[in-house]
């Protein structure tokens, strides 16, 4: 895409359904909640488990939440999801039976969490402890912000890790964790083969989502207003993709 922030709205679900089948790829804070200051203080709407529940009904099981957020984190806000997920970036991925797909994630050292910790507590930042890696929060420091992806890539560097950025946040990942990669996964598998996928998200972690659907025939849709390089549509809040999913 041309990066440009004005993107225009999708097709109704409706008439995308029209065309054949669609597999649909949600991330969570950002898109289907809204994004709270702290990831712990994030509200769950009333009932969004139920809908989205209903939602997977209709699309005959080809949806799948895709989130930055280790799973036992998701399902701790949102509950106890019988639907497909991919937690940390897509490094963790489970299908709606529970039944997992792929290898499970390997977690950090204790060394290396401790040297996080250290970093954050003398920063001022809040560390977040993860199955696939850990997160250096600096929504509450917007002035920490290159120094803790200086040190983050550093970190990365000497321990076979990557480093994620998004909205405030520094995420030391696996290679191999993305978005893109959890798509593939579970295109591979029924009732998502053979469908078209379609990615929705608001951050720029969402954007190897966007990719990994446009790879395979599909779309993305940016969240938001902000600058997208893959997306093909845009949705301007998380108000707005609640009534383009109709939930």
């Amino acid at each position: 895409m041309d990066g440009s922030t004005t993107l225009p709205p999708p097709p109704p679900l409706a008439q995308l359904l029209d065309r054949g089948p669609a597999a649909l790829f949600l991330d969570f804070d950002g898109t289907l909640v809204e994004i709270a200051p702290r990831p712990g203080d994030i509200h769950v709407p009333d009932g969004l488990l139920g809908r989205l529940h209903t939602l997977r009904d209709r699309l005959e099981g080809r949806l799948a939440l895709v989130s930055g957020r280790a799973l036992d984190d998701l399902a701790g806000h949102l509950g106890e999801a019988a639907i497909c997920r991919a937690g940390s970036h897509g490094a963790s991925r489970f299908l709606a039976d529970g039944t997992r797909l792929g290898d499970e994630p390997r977690g950090l050292s204790a060394e290396a969490v401790a040297e996080l910790r250290a970093f954050a507590e003398t920063n001022g930042l809040l560390y977040e402890t993860k199955t696939h890696g850990g997160a250096l929060h600096f929504r509450g420091a917007p002035a920490k912000r290159e120094a803790t992806l200086a040190f983050a890539q550093d970190f990365a560097a000497t321990r076979d890790l990557c480093v994620t950025s998004g909205k405030g946040v520094a995420e030391l990942v696996r290679p191999g964790a993305t978005k893109a990669a959890a798509v593939a996964a579970f295109m591979q598998t029924a009732p998502f083969a053979g469908a078209v996928p379609v990615f929705i998200g608001d951050d720029v972690t969402d954007e190897d989502g966007f990719a990994g659907a446009d790879e395979r025939g599909g779309f993305g849709i940016a969240v938001g207003d902000r600058v997208s390089r893959r997306a093909r549509y845009g949705l301007d809040s998380v108000a707005a993709v609640h009534h383009w999913l109709e939930i």
